[in-house]
């Protein structure tokens, strides 16, 4: 059974490790970086430079945050979609807009006001990381919460939708 906090530990978790993956083989192909130098690079939102010469540990601490980053905008979702209707028409639209936001958010708000050293400003990299966070982030919360709400207010008629399909035998 789906409850408000499966359905968001589903959303974030899942999104949280994509968005890993995709930010640790765009850092690799483009910068040689290994998946501990990308989560390093987090942790150093906390920890300023120092967090490059922890090894292993601030990678964990890194990777913690960066889950925690991902639970965080997936409840802000979950709790938003029932608030505004406009929500329900597209998911891949929310996934878009959604991916876009939180793009705007961390790099306009939250990573300058954090110990994170200043990175140059490179076209390229913003734009690929927009559709990380579009593709790897804002779809797949868009696409797991919805599917609460519903279950939610068709319950007992979804499930005997389920169980009235035909299905085909062999």
């Amino acid at each position: 059974m789906a409850t408000p906090l499966r359905t968001i530990l589903s959303a974030g978790l899942l999104a949280g490790f994509l968005d890993g993956i995709a930010a640790s083989a765009q850092a690799y192909l483009m910068r040689g970086m290994s998946p501990v130098n990308v989560f390093q690079y987090v942790a150093s939102g906390a920890l300023g430079r120092s967090a490059f010469d922890g090894g292993w540990l601030t990678a964990g601490l890194g990777l913690v945050f960066h889950l925690a980053i991902a639970l965080s905008w997936a409840a802000l979702f979950f709790f938003a979609y029932p608030s505004f209707s406009f929500l329900a028409k597209s998911r891949v639209l929310n996934g878009v807009a959604y991916g876009l936001l939180i793009w705007l958010t961390m790099n306009l708000l939250v990573v300058p006001m954090s110990r994170i050293p200043a990175r140059p400003f490179v076209l390229q990299n913003i734009v690929i990381g927009m559709l990380i966070l579009m593709v790897m982030v804002g779809m797949p919360v868009a696409f797991i919460v919805p599917k609460y709400y519903m279950r939610r207010r068709h319950g007992a008629d979804a499930k005997l939708l389920v169980d009235t399909v035909p299905t085909r035998r062999r």
